[in-house]
């Protein structure tokens, strides 16, 4: 019975976040209406979703994400595979977060028949500021309190505390 009930929230969830993915976020008697119906199909639609929470206009995200108590996922953010978002985590628009790549390795075969890497989950920690037009690989960590430049490639891990920026992502100094 709770199997029936949770596919039915998640298909719920799915028809609901599709139509009030795109709509404006226009002020309707006080609160932003769109707004709390994304967050009402988000909560149906993942793995785990806090309180206080805050889904942009144009956010695409797949089932199997957790996102943690006051964080915000951005404009036009891009998130797909098992990603784990924590605590006062903010992500500007247009986010990348990738769990998955191609497999390029053999030149006698297209890339487009040799598949897939395994996924590999992606972890921001709590206090995380992600900037504009910023792209996660596969399987990094981002830990607490670091800040990601806007348009920056991280393509390592990223230590507690650090700001990093650039392509690919360098540390540019530590937060005092």
């Amino acid at each position: 019975m709770m199997l029936v009930f949770r596919r039915a929230s998640v298909l719920l969830g799915f028809v609901g976040y599709r139509i009030v993915k795109n709509m404006p976020d226009i002020p309707v008697f006080g609160f932003n209406l769109f707004g709390k119906c994304r967050i009402f199909f988000t909560r149906l639609l993942i793995d785990k979703c806090g309180d206080f929470v805050v889904v942009e206009k144009g956010a695409s995200f797949g089932r199997r994400i957790t996102l943690g108590n006051y964080s915000a996922i951005g404009v036009n953010a891009w998130i797909k595979g098992k990603v784990t978002i924590g605590n006062y985590v903010l992500m500007g628009p247009n986010v990348t977060i990738l769990t998955q790549n191609h497999i390029f390795s053999r030149t006698d075969t297209p890339i487009y028949y040799q598949g897939a890497t395994p996924e590999m989950p992606v972890i921001i920690e709590d206090d995380v500021w992600i900037g504009q037009n910023v792209i996660i690989l596969p399987g990094l960590r981002i830990c607490q309190g670091a800040i990601v430049a806007a348009g920056a490639v991280v393509t390592k891990d990223v230590p507690p505390y650090m700001i990093v920026g650039g392509n690919p992502a360098r540390i540019i100094k530590k937060r005092e």
